[in-house]
């Protein structure tokens, strides 16, 4: 009888540590995978509210075990180019794909004690910001979620919010 209790007490130490390590997951080890992107809002310093990419974007952020990132968003309304040849498109179609759309790729660190990461773009659709790093909050981060905050939008204007999902 008393081994049946040793044994029955040491399974419910191992079932419940499980859920304890898996609660102790790093930030970082919890934000590798695929997001799918589900909103940007920016807040401007004057408080006013502007959704870049429009209130149904489209894109990802992967982020890699390695320290590697890939990010694209892409406005849901980006016109398309009428003669279907994307080295040849008007200037105000090209005007219309650079407003709605963003993608880069580089590395990034988290730190856990901030709940921050830092992204170090390698390169980007928007060249001023190749070899740039930014720093962004991570203000939630479950299995199903993640929203960051970027403190310094480019160009002043103002703060970002941005919401993902976990791909399936």
């Amino acid at each position: 009888m008393k081994l049946i209790t040793v044994a029955a007490t040491a399974l419910a130490l191992f079932v419940s540590g499980g859920g304890a390590a898996a609660q102790q997951k790093s930030m970082k080890d919890r934000l590798v995978g695929t997001w799918h992107f589900v909103i940007a809002e920016v807040t401007a310093p004057d408080g006013k509210k502007s959704f870049p990419f429009g209130p149904k974007p489209r894109g990802m952020v992967i982020f890699t075990a390695d320290g590697h990132f890939t990010q694209v968003h892409i406005a849901a309304e980006v016109p398309k180019i009428a003669n279907a040849n994307r080295l040849n498109a008007s200037p105000e179609e090209y005007a219309g794909i650079m407003r709605g759309t963003i993608a880069q790729f580089g590395t990034y660190t988290v730190d856990e004690d901030k709940k921050t990461f830092t992204m170090t773009f390698t390169a980007s659709t928007f060249p001023n910001w190749d070899g740039v790093a930014q720093t962004r909050t991570i203000d939630k981060l479950t299995d199903e979620e993640f929203i960051n905050t970027n403190p310094q939008v480019g160009a002043g204007r103002g703060s970002a919010y941005n919401l993902y999902r976990r791909a399936k």
